[in-house]
C-alpha cells in the first residue's frame, strides 16, 4: 500500500499545510470540501500543490516531520521544482 506526503496551499505563495495519508485522492477531496476541521478549513487551504509517494509508512511519516521543520523558502522551492505555477494537482491524481 502506498503512503503519501503532501503539501496544500491556499493560493500561489499562500498559506501552506503539510500532511501524510494512505489515500491521497480521498484526503485531498476532504480538504477541498472543507470536511477536515482545524487549520486547513480555518485558513481555506485546499489546493494540492505537491505529492510524494512512499512504500513504507515510516518513510512517509519521517518525510512529513522533516518538511514541517523546513524554512518556508525551501518548501516553496520544493513545490516550484515540479509545479512552478502551483496548479491544483487534485484532478491529476483523480485521472
Amino acid at each position: 500500500m502506498p503512503y503519501y506526503t503532501y503539501i496544500l496551499a491556499s493560493r500561489k505563495n499562500g498559506t501552506l499545510y503539510i500532511g501524510m495519508t494512505n489515500d491521497i485522492a480521498r484526503r485531498a477531496w476532504e480538504h477541498k470540501e472543507e470536511l477536515v476541521k482545524g487549520f486547513t478549513k480555518k485558513h481555506v487551504v485546499k489546493r494540492l500543490v505537491h505529492v510524494e509517494m512512499y512504500e513504507d509508512v515510516n518513510d512517509a511519516i519521517l518525510r512529513e516531520k522533516r518538511l514541517k521543520k523546513w524554512d518556508r523558502a525551501w518548501k516553496i522551492q520544493l513545490i516550484e521544482q515540479e509545479n512552478p505555477e502551483w496548479d491544483d494537482l487534485y484532478e491529476t491524481i483523480n485521472g
